[in-house]
């Protein structure tokens, strides 16, 4: 029951929008997925959109935890790979070493970290621990970034953590939500969109 609400649009919503404080008042506190863990966790279900009903172009721009600013800008003409995290949440730490793997794997594809809820000092041991290479934006203070992948409707990250694969013209293509369960499905998404304005590869 609790991960169908978590499907609805006022879930959604109070993703984007979460302040993100303390452990008491943080998006991971205000809701349990029936173990006690205290974060929303999907199910790993994964959503691939065809290309004539994605959503429109994702804007958005955040701090990154070595003081310059990270945007959609950046990613402009490139399919990345965009995954929503901070460092206490379980299914996070459980999936980072198959993000590190496919990161790697896929040195052409861009990978970007969204960070709900950590300062600098936390997300940064995170990533010192899993090995993470590329960069994260620190949300926290302002949500800017949840809110901007919110209005992505029925794609919108829902769940922590979610992982989005962009395509070139900055639409969500594909996501899934909630812990990475294969590393295949994951890549098979990439190799999708990838594909898709390289038909001859």
């Amino acid at each position: 029951m609790r991960r169908r609400i978590l499907a609805t649009g006022s879930v959604i919503v109070m993703l984007a929008l979460a302040g993100c404080t303390s452990a008491t008042d943080s998006l991971a506190g205000q809701y349990q997925d029936g173990s006690g863990q205290g974060y929303i966790s999907g199910d790993g279900a994964f959503t691939e959109i065809p290309i004539a009903e994605r959503g429109d172009p994702v804007e958005f721009s955040g701090p990154a935890g070595n003081g310059t600013t990270i945007s959609s800008d950046d990613f402009d003409g490139q399919v990345h790979v965009v995954n929503f995290w901070y460092a206490s949440c379980p299914p996070c730490r459980a999936e980072a070493p198959d993000l590190k793997s496919l990161s790697d794997e896929y040195a052409d594809v861009p990978f970007l970290g969204v960070n709900i809820f950590d300062n600098v000092e936390n997300a940064a041991t995170f990533e010192r621990t899993f090995e993470i290479e590329y960069p994260s934006i620190l949300d926290a203070k302002t949500n800017s970034v949840q809110l901007a992948f919110a209005t992505a409707g029925a794609v919108a990250p829902n769940a922590v953590p979610t992982t989005l694969v962009i395509d070139r013209d900055g639409r969500v293509a594909a996501r899934i939500s909630g812990r990475i369960a294969d590393t295949k499905i994951l890549a098979a998404m990439i190799d999708t969109v990838v594909a898709e304005q390289n038909p001859g590869s």
